[in-house]
């Protein structure tokens, strides 16, 4: 079953880089009291979520804020040292976007997003979207119909419904 406006975000540990190394993040328990978006890519380094997903949010960063937003998240199936790369690279830790690696697909699939694309070499992938969510429920969730494309689920896009 899909996670839908209204849901509880599943209880779930995602994985950050911190000072000392991986450090187990529950979802749950991090957005008690706090309004987050949350985005999710098909892969680190992957073509359109290097060069438009990521960027979109660092553009809108400070609207999100403005408008009441406390932290902006990407999640990944990636390790929290591949996040921690890309996030330097893109310039989205520099922003202050929040890298959270879902490694195994736990949270993904617990959402029912994930999907597998074996031509690319994407297994057990996160489907490209954003959420915002308040105090732990979902308000707003946009999907992309395709993996390839930054439309509905892009900053811009988000920020327009919140």
């Amino acid at each position: 079953m899909t996670i839908a406006p209204g849901d509880t975000l599943p209880a779930a540990t995602l994985v950050k880089m911190g000072a000392d190394g991986p450090e187990a993040v529950s979802l749950a328990d991090h957005a008690k009291g706090k309004k987050l978006v949350i985005f999710a890519v098909p892969g680190a380094f992957t073509p359109t979520c290097h060069a438009a997903h990521v960027p979109s949010f660092i553009r809108t960063k400070d609207q999100f804020m403005a408008k009441g937003v406390d932290e902006i998240i990407c999640v990944s199936v990636n390790d929290p040292f591949v996040l921690k790369a890309w996030g330097e690279s893109t310039g989205a830790t520099e922003a202050g976007i929040t890298m959270l690696g879902d490694a195994e697909s736990t949270f993904t699939k617990a959402i029912g997003l994930d999907f597998d694309a074996p031509p690319a070499g994407l297994i057990a992938r996160s489907k490209r979207y954003a959420m915002i969510v308040d105090d732990g429920t979902v308000t707003t969730l946009h999907v992309e119909e395709s993996p390839g494309v930054c439309e509905v689920s892009g900053g811009e896009s988000l920020l327009k419904g919140l």
